[in-house]
């Protein structure tokens, strides 16, 4: 359960009196090791316990060594005072990056012309290769290995099989390789040296380089490197390939070592996705390593071990390992002390080297996936002699972990994973299609196993375990993994059903952020769909810190690209899967950028893909001139799974039309290419106009205004992409609000509405019917799935009812985020924690909570500039209003109350630095204007006897 606390303390910055940075990133990551950016975004938060303490200037200093960046020292780069009162972030602009270097750097700001500045430093370090510039790299690749690999096309003696013993199904799938590669840590000439220098000299740093095609896990000497799980990550391996750096300086011993490494197929070479006719090996047939060593020592010395034909291989104990299907171990394959010193592989063959091609190498941006929970088990309940039905009481992505006393020599255990359970109370694996989701451990009489696979993931709640006469719920656990993003966000409210909602969300985020943001992770799919992460990137900007994240997984769009500008519908591309881009989901291309640029404000979310946004406008507007987009429309998913009467396609796909080209507009007027704002602002203009004659009829007499279809989708895409005159603007939303009331209230939304729907409604003065929506229990609602059972958003609104049963298993997750895009309205119009339409990266606030009839309510949220954090609390007949705005923003604050001549200010009179200032007021509202700092708002807040009154134009956000 997530614990709300209004006013965090951060360790970096403890105590605090006055303004002083934290929280320091190099590219949105702390400390990265091993970037090839040549010049990183060096940015920082803010915090102060005085009002008004804002920046008013900031210094950089870059250093190879941190005595360098004192007063005095000669640090390679020094920006100089800049005077600069909005400044988070700086780009780094000194002389060129090396490889393979750390270097340290230190930001300090001043509040005050005069005073002294407060700073912090951090450091990051640079990986194989740093390109000069967009020109490409300098010198050529710095790398040396070669990609190598286990034998692929091994010739075994054949045997029949016998059951019980080889009747397990391996899906054709072959054993993971194992591949070792011994070295001395002593003497620089057993790897290739680098540099001259004394071989015995000590060793002062020892960096590993490592990627696959598949996926790996190193060992040096026994022990684990890194904590990274299914790395490299997933990218299109015929554009991009990515690898990882290690500091192993501290497991090289002297003497014999071991780098050892096993492989599995992951998204290389495994089976991924839906498509029948090609299930697997979408990028090659068998996974390969390439890996470099890189050993320094005191005198300067540098040797290295690669990848190459020096290495031995086998199999092992994994005897198949996929991400869909799932993983066996052997036990008695296994092949004791494989990976340390002082084993014997004379009988190991050499591996086989594949090919020395660096020119797709690039050094992750992101966190990796990584083990981030451990859930115990809720209960166990028996439902045969050796089989156990195991509740973790959390829907999840990851694995389980499973101690076994003992198992006899060709006994083997089954774990069986699944979301939900059937009327008898088994698993229902009907939903996960082809995935097997199975994990077997076939034992060799040894005690105390603990069991957990590596080269695997699978969406459950439920595990299925059989094989064991006797299980108990210490024994088992599950083990949750996804991308490490920061988390950033909190909520908290009177409504305990409103909690598990936000609660619900987190976890779909937290499933379905694995390496890539994927649409579900159980079934046969995984997939990073478009629209799916459009939709709900505002919610997970809230929960979470996702802006490494999304860097990456951008580069997967831009390299799916059509040559002739075309987004696709899910990145990374896979073949046969929806190749063309449809409206909604192709569009994320320009919606993701624009929307993560405003979040953190780093202005390279949208240089890096103004270009993609152009191409894309441009296409639609080649292939349909007439400005209704009706052609070049891909699968046309339209409103997905909206229950109801279908909006139309047309309508649909002409309202993206117009959102991308004004969104590209407003990219090319952030980044001053105004030549280029003023034509997709003059043909954003021009669609709008189409749109309005095409699919809008009025009703002047009556003031009613239709839009085709007459869906709640329809009027919430033309209002939220400002489609329509403002003459028609408030007949529509009284005309949405008429669908909704008419519904139920209720949405007959898919994908693409329900993100737009308490927004859109809110906007117009209908925040009673938004809540309305969200405290809504029957299908269809947010609340139902949890009234049975749910712990992560459904697919459907209705995958199971208790009149039908479940949906059909063809299409219906259990943990799929894109419905769960109310969680932005959580935090914006519940807690009121938002910022106004025309700020970045928060610097000017707007608070204006939306009380419906919760008693309290409120959300803290790590911004790019420090933190903002919201919480009311009504009693009796008044309201309590508490707020933190981070050093250097403002806030509209919209106090909410039933006698605006009531709302005090309890912290320094207003006139007291001007901190606090009356701006207006409205018939539910005082609003202020505020500074940098702590407030507490009172008001007096009776019950409302109607919906609260339409928001007057001057406070609309």
């Amino acid at each position: 359960m997530i614990i709300f606390t209004p006013f965090p303390v951060h360790k970096e910055d403890v105590p605090v009196s006055a303004l002083r940075p934290y929280a320091l990133r190099c590219d949105h990551r702390t400390t990265p090791l091993g970037i090839d950016e040549p010049a990183p975004l060096l940015s920082w938060r803010l915090a102060s316990d005085l009002r008004g303490d804002d920046p008013t200037a900031y210094r950089l200093r870059v250093a190879e060594r941190p005595e360098e960046l004192a007063d005095g020292g000669r640090p390679l780069w020094d920006s100089g005072r800049v005077e600069d009162a909005s400044a988070i972030g700086a780009v780094y602009a000194g002389p060129a990056l090396r490889a393979r270097t750390r270097y340290h750097w230190r930001v300090e700001v001043w509040s005050a012309p005069d005073g002294a500045p407060a700073g912090a430093e951090s450091w990051f370090e640079t990986g194989m290769d740093v390109p000069s510039g967009p020109a490409g790299r300098t010198g050529g690749s710095a790398w040396r290995a070669s990609w190598i690999t286990h034998d692929p096309d091994p010739i075994d003696v054949m045997d029949a099989p016998t059951e019980g013993e080889h009747a397990l199904d391996d899906h054709g799938l072959a054993p993971c390789p194992l591949l070792r590669r011994a070295f001395s840590g002593t003497a620089a000439a057993d790897g290739v040296p680098d540099t001259a220098g004394s071989a015995g000299s000590p060793l002062v740093r020892a960096r590993l380089y490592v990627s696959a095609r598949g996926l790996y896990e190193v060992r040096l000497n026994g022990v684990r490197v890194g904590d990274a799980e299914l790395a490299p990550g997933w990218t299109d391996y015929t554009r991009r390939v990515q690898y990882q750096t290690y500091d192993v300086t501290e497991l090289v011993a002297p003497g014999e070592n071991v780098l050892a490494a096993t492989l599995a197929d992951g998204w290389w070479s495994g089976f991924v996705g839906f498509e029948p006719r090609r299930a697997g090996a979408h990028y090659g047939a068998f996974p390969q390593l390439l890996a470099e060593l890189h050993l320094t020592r005191a005198d300067g010395t540098v040797s290295t071990v690669v990848t190459d034909d020096t290495w031995v291989t086998h199999t092992g104990a994994i005897r198949h390992a996929d991400l869909l299907m799932g993983e066996c171990h052997d036990l008695r394959r296994a092949v004791e002390g494989w990976e340390l010193p002082g084993f014997d592989a004379g009988g190991w063959p050499p591996a086989q080297v594949v090919d020395a091609d660096h020119r797709l190498l690039t050094a992750s941006v992101d966190e990796p996936v990584r083990a981030m929970a451990e859930v115990p088990a809720v209960s166990v309940t028996r439902v045969g002699a050796d089989t156990h039905v195991v509740d973790f009481g959390q829907n999840l992505a990851g694995r389980v972990r499973l101690r076994v006393d003992v198992l006899a020599p060709g006994a083997r255990v089954v774990v069986r994973h699944a979301e939900v359970l059937d009327d008898k109370e088994r698993l229902y694996t009907a939903n996960l299609r082809t995935a097997a989701a199975t994990d077997t451990l076939v034992g060799d009489g040894r005690r105390n196993v603990e069991f957990e696979p590596r080269f695997t993931y699978h969406g459950f709640r439920y595990a299925e375990i059989s094989g064991l006469p006797e299980l108990d719920a210490e024994d088992v656990a599950a083990v949750a993994l996804h991308s490490d993003t920061a988390w950033s966000g909190s909520f908290d409210c009177s409504d305990p059903d409103i909690r598990r909602l936000h609660a619900c969300v987190e976890w779909g985020q937290r499933s379905n952020f694995v390496s890539v943001p994927t649409d579900c992770p159980q079934r046969d799919e995984r997939l990073g769909w478009l629209a799916d992460a459009q939709v709900f990137l505002p919610a997970a900007a809230l929960n979470a810190d996702v802006a490494a994240f999304f860097t990456k997984w951008l580069r997967d769009v831009d390299d799916a690209r059509t040559p002739d500008g075309g987004f696709p519908n899910v990145a990374p591309r896979l073949a046969g899967v929806a190749d063309e881009g449809a409206p909604g989901w192709a569009d994320a291309g320009v919606v993701v950028p624009w929307h993560l640029y405003r979040t953190y404000g780093d202005p390279r979310f949208l240089s890096r893909a103004l270009d993609g946004m152009r191409a894309w406008v441009a296409l639609v507007h080649r292939r349909n001139p007439d400005l209704v987009w009706r052609h070049r429309v891909g699968p046309h998913f339209s409103d997905w799974l909206a229950p109801g009467t279908p909006t139309p396609r047309e309508a649909v796909a002409t309202a993206y039309f117009a959102h991308s080209t004004r969104l590209t507009a407003l990219a090319a007027e952030a980044l001053g290419r105004h030549d280029v704002a003023a034509e997709h602002h003059g043909l954003a203009a021009r669609i709008r106009s189409v749109f309005v004659e095409r699919f809008v009829t009025v009703d002047g007499e009556r003031g009613q205004v239709r839009l085709a279809g007459d869906t709640q989708t329809g009027y919430l895409l033309a209002l939220a992409f400002g489609l329509l005159p403002e003459d028609l603007v408030d007949a529509a939303a009284r005309r949405l609000a008429e669908l909704v009331e008419e519904a139920g209230p209720a949405l007959r939304t898919g994908f693409l509405g329900v993100a737009l729907a308490a927004p859109v409604l809110d906007a117009h003065g209908r925040a009673d019917l938004a809540h309305a929506l969200l405290r809504r229990t029957e299908v269809p609602s947010w609340l139902f799935p949890l009234r049975h059972g749910a712990t992560t958003i459904w697919e459907r609104w209705d995958g199971w009812t208790p009149d039908g049963g479940f949906r059909a298993p063809a299409m219906n997750s259990f943990n799929h985020y894109a419905l769960g895009s109310i969680g932005e309205w959580l935090y914006r119009g519940v807690a009121g924690v938002d910022q106004g339409a025309d700020s970045v990266a928060y610097r000017r606030l707007y608070v204006r909570p939306r009380p419906g009839d919760l008693t309290h309510a409120g959300a803290r949220y790590e911004s790019a500039r420090g933190t903002v954090a919201v919480r009311w609390r009504r009693e009796g007949g008044s309201l309590s209003l508490r707020l933190r705005v981070p050093p250097g923003a403002t806030a509209d604050v919209l106090v909410p109350t039933t006698d605006p001549g009531s709302v005090r200010e309890l912290g320094p009179a207003p006139g007291d630095g001007g901190h606090a200032t009356l701006t207006g007021t409205g018939a539910d509202h005082a609003r202020y204007r505020v500074a940098s700092g702590s407030y507490h708002f009172t008001a007096a807040f009776a019950p409302a006897a109607q919906p609260p009154a339409g928001l007057q134009e001057e406070d609309t956000p």
